[in-house]
């Protein structure tokens, strides 16, 4: 639940993040990705002349396939390498043989389509990736040392000191971003698509997706139930009091009870009313998300700036998501982080709601301490989403969800 990825410490935290251990993992991505695309560069491009010379024996076919092979290996070492700027292991595509044997092995990989997706990343790898990994890290290291260093050879040149100087301190943040888009690229080639995962993982993904949207529409029952049976009974006996409140002589001791009874039965709707929008707010099924938020928001005590732009609605199983993200945040923030402010924000972006709640209090939300964050990321992972949280201590605290809406 912490920050998961370099690229969300850098945008997170842009001042903190120097403090932290994620410029160093960034440079020890760029300079691994370097060494082993210059290793494999080494390699293969021998093997693929020596395969094309031999081809009319059969050397050349099997150095071939070797190298045909190779984006397996080299898959597997970026997929490790990842962890250094991104926590969440990318899985394994490959599937098990069916049969013992290298012969079984050889035809299931062949087989598969990850294998060409690995062999085709190795290629982008040989051709640009470890390029890109070295020319960063050179001009964001090499270049401002070599202009630091100048007015050693030449006293004249103490201009290019000072702009060696300027540079040197952008260089975490340029290494950092091209590490985060180098790692993203790499995922989107490398992790499993979901005809890759089984057949299994894909049903209990699937049956997930079906209890939530289950747990929804019992939610919405009762909200209804509640709204249309109890409340509306306690609204009309608390009317019929007030008539009979009417009846009764002024000051009478009927007529104090009446008063006291239908001031407990008053509160009792406002507590149907409160318990209501807890279990399913009627504004969410009617108007949508933010139109929910902005009436969640009208009854929070912290000062709450809500900006939710979408241009359609979500389905009602990622509005109920989004909802209770909101509403779990703002409870949190109010209870625990002594916030003065709060900032709500959610986007459409292609096929994903990229929902943020952050506060300024101070900091130190631990999904372990009770307070409602872990079931909260199981009801977002429920909904195949992603939820992630920063909480540094001193704060602030922001809340990152992401949810597909396919």
């Amino acid at each position: 639940m912490q920050v998961r990825t370099a690229w969300q410490a850098l945008a997170q935290h842009p001042w903190g993040f120097l403090a932290s251990g994620w410029p160093w993992r960034a440079f020890a991505y760029l300079s691994s990705g370097a060494a082993l695309g210059a290793a494999v560069t080494a390699v293969l491009v021998p093997a693929v002349v020596a395969g094309v010379v031999l081809l009319a024996v059969a050397v050349g076919a099997v150095v071939l396939l070797g190298v045909a092979l190779s984006g397996v290996l080299v898959a597997r070492i970026e997929r490790r390498r990842l962890r250094l700027v991104d926590l969440d292991p990318a899985p394994d595509p490959h599937r098990p043989p069916g049969r013992p044997g290298p012969r079984a092995w050889l035809r299931t990989r062949l087989r598969e389509p990850a294998t060409w997706r690995e062999l085709g990343f190795t290629a982008v790898l040989l051709g640009a990736l470890w390029w890109m990994d070295a020319l960063v890290l050179g001009f964001a290291l090499a270049v401002p040392v070599l202009l630091m260093t100048s007015p050693v050879d030449d006293p004249a040149a103490w201009p290019w000191l000072v702009v060696g100087v300027c540079m040197l301190p952008a260089a975490p943040y340029t290494v950092t971003a091209w590490a985060g888009a180098r790692a993203a690229l790499t995922r989107l080639v490398l992790a499993p698509r979901d005809g890759e995962l089984g057949r299994e993982l894909i049903e209990v993904r699937a049956s997930r997706a079906r209890l939530v949207d289950a747990f929804d529409a019992e939610r919405r029952r009762i909200e209804r139930d509640l709204h249309d049976g109890a409340q509306q009974r306690l609204v009309s006996a608390n009317v019929m009091l007030g008539m009979a409140r009417l009846d009764a002589d002024p000051g009478s001791p009927v007529g104090d009870r009446l008063a006291v009874v239908q001031k407990e039965i008053t509160t009792a709707v406002e507590e149907l009313r409160e318990l209501g929008r807890g279990v399913h707010p009627k504004a969410l099924a009617d108007h949508g998300l933010a139109a929910a938020v902005g009436n969640l928001t009208t009854r929070s005590v912290l000062p709450v700036t809500v900006d939710i732009r979408l241009p359609r609605r979500p389905d009602a199983a990622v509005e109920s998501t989004a909802y209770f993200v909101v509403a779990e945040a703002l409870a949190n923030a109010t209870k625990h982080s002594r916030a003065t402010r709060v900032e709500i924000h959610a986007r459409l972006r292609a096929d994903l709601l990229v929902l943020t709640v952050r506060d300024d209090g101070v900091g130190g939300a631990d999904p372990a301490g009770g307070s409602g964050l872990s079931g909260l990321a199981d009801r977002v992972a429920a909904a195949d989403g992603r939820m992630r949280l920063s909480s540094p201590m001193g704060g602030p605290t922001l809340v990152h969800v992401e949810l597909p809406c396919r």
